[in-house]
């Protein structure tokens, strides 16, 4: 029986272009196997939503799948990737040519815009990533500029 995968992205985005962050929730036939979020410096959030799907299929091959289905709920995204759109964007050009080689490393491949509330788990991931990261840019702010209150003799 082909491994089969259920995938779920996001991207996040503070401002637009901004902070930027990826989410992922990977599921087998007994559930969620794994769950991912990271921050991705600053892009668009549809960089971010691209960049979600190509870290989700990368390991998506690392864990072998034969048969994947992709959730989003950019309906951008989707429809480009379903061909229902064409990709315009330049920055996103690479991107979209990216996930089409990563596709071809599965028998299946399947493609399903839902709604934001059916997605709950990986936008929660790619916003906690928005979170974490910008407290690692004021910190580093902070840390970079004036010197901290306890220091000043």
């Amino acid at each position: 029986m082909p491994k089969t995968l259920k995938i779920f992205t996001d991207g996040a985005c503070s401002g637009n272009p901004g902070l930027a962050s990826v989410g992922f929730v990977i599921e087998d036939e007994q559930g969620v196997i794994k769950e991912f979020s990271q921050g991705i410096g600053n892009a668009t959030n549809n960089i971010a939503e691209y960049t979600a799907v190509v870290y989700a299929l990368q390991e998506a091959l690392i864990l072998q799948a034969e048969e994947v289905f992709l959730w989003s709920d950019s309906e951008l995204l989707c429809r480009q990737l379903l061909g229902q759109y064409k990709v315009r964007n330049e920055n996103i050009k690479p991107l979209f040519d990216q996930i089409r080689h990563l596709v071809r490393g599965f028998k299946n491949f399947n493609v399903k815009h839902i709604p934001r509330s059916e997605n709950t788990v990986a936008d929660g991931l790619a916003k906690k990533a928005i979170k974490e990261q910008a407290k690692m840019v004021a910190s580093a702010v902070y840390a970079g500029g004036e010197e901290s209150p306890s220091s000043k003799g």
